[in-house]
């Protein structure tokens, strides 16, 4: 196969077509109709579950595990990527990330709380395949794309990602909300229907249907880890594997990774603008992230949706606007940045995010949630490829760009460690997640101050 060149419509969009098969995985398992699923699990007077020995919220437990498969990410990634580095194979390893991903969305096929831990190992192997893949998947954007065509490659891939992810959220809204339309069985039994009373009939159709829609979610898991392995094929296709060296991995290069890392540290301490950056980064990134991964748990448990088909709806409804407003927000960001400026673009973003804590710690009505799912959609994707993009253009010119966004994905994962780690420990303290969203509005402050500190050298500052 021909290696296509750097800067190649065909690269870049081979490259950018990654998003469109992974974030279904966001979508879908992060966002949307796990987050219901879970829910669903627990009865409405009882959201507590016995875990590892001890009693957990039920929220504040998805939000535990989560934290770990992060922790676990960000000391696992730099091993392996150094590892990449040395045998010259890192299309591999994004390969097996996403495979991984990939079977634990199928696993979540049979999640239940009776098998809570064999069934957290499938949430941990889905989690672990889509961050552990962008952090090969990261690394390719200044191997395939030249500086100037960074800002609006990063956006496509968002953008494609949400479109995507968009198509096959809507084919499972439908199963969910129409299983019978999908052959899913919604039918009663005979004597309930001969000699039951109207309302009788009523309510067992109701838990027939209600069934009928927990099993198309469980089905909606499967064609995640599908669609997610499928569409895959065509990145995997075009990108460059990078230089073979014919070395074998030994025990003295396990560790090379970490080694790499000291080294990028070393380096950053003389680039000042690449340091203050990466501590700004660090700070708001981490409160994005964690309001991305529990918005949806927020959304099931502190707005009043009245039934519990309103519920599924408007949670689902609001992923939807998130996702197609967020289309536009990432269009927006590139056209502001390229405008006034990488820095102050981000500033601006943040500001935004810091109100969001304070208007989500008030709202109660689903209204009011469609608003900031408006809202977060034009940020969403916006602050997450201008923050990514940014950081390429702040690299010193270098080949080995894996060891640094290493060190930038492994920034990420600590963060959003600690800011999960603090919003469950709230949750499960407090028993709101209220007090917990509002406590992140500190980081995005603290972020915006780092920004500002962040030296101007240029227009894209």
């Amino acid at each position: 196969m021909e290696q296509l060149k750097k800067g190649s419509k065909k690269l870049l969009n081979a490259w950018a077509f990654y998003d469109w098969a992974n974030s279904v995985y966001t979508l879908t398992i992060t966002s949307s109709i796990f987050p219901i699923f879970y829910s669903a699990l627990f009865l409405s007077e009882i959201k507590t579950i016995s875990a590892f020995g001890f009693e957990f919220k039920s929220t504040a437990l998805i939000t535990f595990v989560t934290a770990f498969t992060f922790l676990v990410v960000a000391f696992m990634s730099p091993i392996l990527s150094g590892i990449a580095d040395y045998i010259g194979n890192k299309k591999n390893f994004l390969k097996f990330f996403c495979y991984v991903g990939s079977a634990g969305c199928i696993g979540l096929y049979w999640f239940d709380l009776e098998h809570i831990h064999l069934s957290l190992l499938f949430y941990f192997m889905g989690l672990i395949g889509y961050w552990g893949s962008l952090v090969f998947y990261n690394s390719y954007l200044p191997d395939i794309a030249f500086p100037e065509q960074q800002d609006s490659i990063s956006a496509k891939g968002f953008s494609m990602g949400y479109l995507g992810s968009v198509l096959l959220l809507i084919l499972n809204l439908l199963m969910v909300m129409f299983p019978q339309w999908f052959g899913f069985d919604i039918s009663i039994s005979e004597s309930i229907r001969n000699t039951g009373s109207e309302l009788e009939i009523n309510e067992a159709l109701k838990v027939a249907k209600d069934t009928a829609s927990i099993e198309a979610m469980k089905i909606s898991f499967i064609t995640v880890g599908v669609w997610w392995a499928l569409f895959s094929q065509y990145s995997f296709y075009h990108l460059p594997k990078g230089a073979s060296s014919g070395h074998k991995v030994t025990k003295a290069i396990v560790f090379n990774g970490l080694k790499e890392l000291r080294q990028v540290w070393k380096q950053l301490k003389s680039d000042l603008r690449l340091k203050r950056y990466l501590y700004a980064f660090f700070v708001f990134s981490m409160a994005v992230q964690t309001i991305m991964l529990v918005a949806a748990y927020f959304g099931e448990e502190e707005i009043a949706w009245g039934s519990a088909s309103d519920k599924t709806m408007g949670l689902i409804g609001s992923i939807l606007i998130i996702q197609l407003v967020a289309v536009l927000g990432a269009f927006l960001t590139s056209r502001a940045s390229s405008k006034y400026g990488n820095i102050k673009t981000l500033v601006a973003i943040n500001f935004i995010w810091m109100a969001l804590c304070f208007y989500a710690y008030f709202m109660e009505t689903p209204s009011q949630f469609y608003i900031a799912a408006s809202i977060v959609g034009l940020v969403m994707g916006g602050i997450q490829s201008l923050a990514r993009s940014t950081y390429s253009k702040f690299l010193p010119e270098t080949e080995d760009t894996t060891s640094y966004f290493s060190f930038y994905d492994v920034a990420e994962k600590i963060g959003i460690v600690i800011g999960m780690g603090i919003f469950a420990t709230i949750d499960q303290i407090t028993g709101s997640m209220r007090n917990a969203i509002l406590f992140l509005f500190i980081f995005f402050l603290a972020g915006i101050i780092m920004l500002f500190r962040v030296p101007k050298l240029s227009k894209i500052d």
